[in-house]
């Protein structure tokens, strides 16, 4: 799969949660243990505009974590990810670009992008009884990418990331690159269960 489309099919299904969610369903926990529902969607369309700017060669001048979505957060997010997706398109992955306070490799990037929208689209899709829309394929090279781009170093208390949970070598993608990032997999629609604190 070209990794254009790789990333363009993963923001559009993670859009599509977004739209589903309804505002009664605010309040109810995630499999993140910091975030509810509404703080969820607050981080995924925040977040959003950060990778935006960087695929476009510009740096975000707000707050990712402070950030408040607008009355329609799925057409906010829809917005801001085809503009990631535009960016890396026009200026490739072969480069520098600028994440927070200092320049990171493009590719470093981009593959965080889709640990990001896919975990945490599952994530929501979970919360809020929804299918999990990524496919195998998707999932598959997510996870490929995540091992090639997240450090020891970043697992641990008070890191962003739990350590690895075991699973199954014949696990499902999706549940495999849950268990790389430090939960403990679970199918959609089985719960939520007793998640480890990974924060991505």
């Amino acid at each position: 799969m070209d990794q254009i489309e790789l990333l363009e099919g993963v923001l559009t299904k993670t859009g599509d949660v977004l739209a589903g969610v309804r505002v009664d369903q605010s309040g109810q926990p995630t499999p993140c243990d910091a975030y509810d529902v509404e703080a969820l969607v607050n981080h995924i369309v925040g977040w959003i505009h950060v990778f935006e700017a960087a695929s476009q060669g510009r740096t975000y001048d707000g707050d990712a974590s402070q950030y408040q979505h607008g009355e329609d957060p799925a057409s906010e997010f829809r917005a801001a990810a085809g503009g990631v997706v535009d960016g890396w398109r026009a200026h490739g992955l072969d480069r520098m670009v600028r994440l927070g306070g200092g320049e990171t490799p493009g590719e470093m990037v981009f593959n965080m992008t889709l640990m990001e929208y896919l975990t945490h689209g599952m994530d929501l899709a979970v919360a809020t009884g929804q299918p999990v829309p990524y496919t195998e394929t998707e999932a598959a090279e997510t996870l490929a990418r995540a091992e090639k781009t997240l450090p020891p170093e970043y697992r641990g208390d008070n890191m962003p990331f739990g350590p690895a949970v075991p699973i199954a070598d014949d696990a499902p993608a999706v549940d495999r690159l849950a268990a790389f990032l430090g939960r403990r997999p679970r199918r959609a629609g089985l719960g939520l269960g007793d998640e480890p604190p990974s924060q991505l």
